[in-house]
């Protein structure tokens, strides 16, 4: 058994046909195929039905697959550890964040790191919307942290690192406001929906919360979303951790809105497997992962 061979299986249960996974490793389909019989000849079993055009996982080969997915992470984090160790200081690492998300959670770690590393410049900056995925996929962020809509999670390595509330809102003054009860959709189209645009082009544009059939505005940010609310304008949702002071004066409501509820987010530091961890990124990773070993989990207690 080799790790090509390992990597062959892994590649033909993504691409869904040898001929795909041979493309994908650059090698011939012949050579895909022969890797995969001497791996099931050594075994004793058959991980592939060939009966129809896409090769499927056998019972056997299901259960095989598990573990070799789990024995190929191992070995993507190795070679992540290898690459940190021989690698030098970097001489700066990007973090771009979901402005969704509050910079708390990570604040410690992040000082941290750039006590340890000086000399290494850490630049943090914000996105909206899928703007962090777009950065991260682009090459320009080492690391983004964001929730997980649209993110490809075969081709990056995921720690969560918190959690975020996003509630439909208006001012009191609202006509959607003068009522309690549920708002129903068809009520809502003929209210303005204020919404933020998002940072990362068409291709990793999000489409979340949006009220279909009803006249928008969109803004910037969410500071400029939450002064458009606050005079009347329209309604949209807002992070609860960004309106705490607006909630507590009654300056925004929270709106019941029929299929749009309050949504609960986890939001993830997100990396791609594909890119090396230097030093500094190597420690801020193990210092992530520790930080979430340390943070109680709320639900043990219940």
């Amino acid at each position: 058994m080799t790790l090509d061979q390992l990597i062959a299986l892994d590649a033909i249960v993504a691409t869904g046909t040898f001929r795909a996974a041979a493309e994908r490793m650059n090698k011939a389909q012949s050579a895909v195929s022969h890797q995969i019989r001497k791996l099931e000849a050594e075994l004793g079993f058959d991980l592939f039905s060939r009966d129809a055009y896409r090769p499927s996982l056998t019972s056997e080969g299901e259960v095989f697959y598990r573990e070799t997915a789990r024995v190929l992470e191992q070995v993507n984090g190795l070679k992540s550890v290898a690459a940190g160790l021989r690698s030098e200081q970097e001489p700066m690492i990007s973090v771009v964040m979901t402005a969704t998300m509050s910079l708390d959670p990570i604040l410690m770690v992040l000082g941290a790191v750039g006590r340890k590393f000086p000399e290494t410049h850490i630049r943090v900056s914000t996105e909206m919307m899928g703007g962090p995925l777009a950065r991260l996929i682009e090459g320009d962020a080492d690391l983004i942290i964001a929730g997980l809509e649209g993110v490809p999670l075969d081709d990056v390595e995921t720690l969560p690192v918190g959690a975020i509330v996003i509630r439909p809102v208006a001012s009191p003054d609202f006509p959607a406001s003068q009522r309690t009860g549920m708002r129903s959709r068809q009520e809502m189209q003929a209210y303005t929906q204020v919404i933020v645009s998002g940072t990362g082009g068409r291709t990793f544009d999000q489409s979340r919360d949006l009220l279909t059939g009803g006249q928008r505005w969109t803004v910037s940010d969410f500071e400029a979303k939450k002064s458009v609310l606050k005079a009347g304008l329209g309604w949209g949702g807002i992070p609860e951790h960004l309106m705490q002071h607006e909630l507590a004066n009654g300056e925004l409501v929270p709106l019941t809105v029929e299929g749009y509820p309050p949504r609960h987010t986890e939001i993830f530091a997100i990396r791609r497997r594909d890119q090396p961890m230097g030093q500094v990124m190597s420690r801020l990773w193990a210092d992530l992962q520790q930080a979430r070993q340390l943070t109680p989990d709320p639900d043990s207690n219940r």
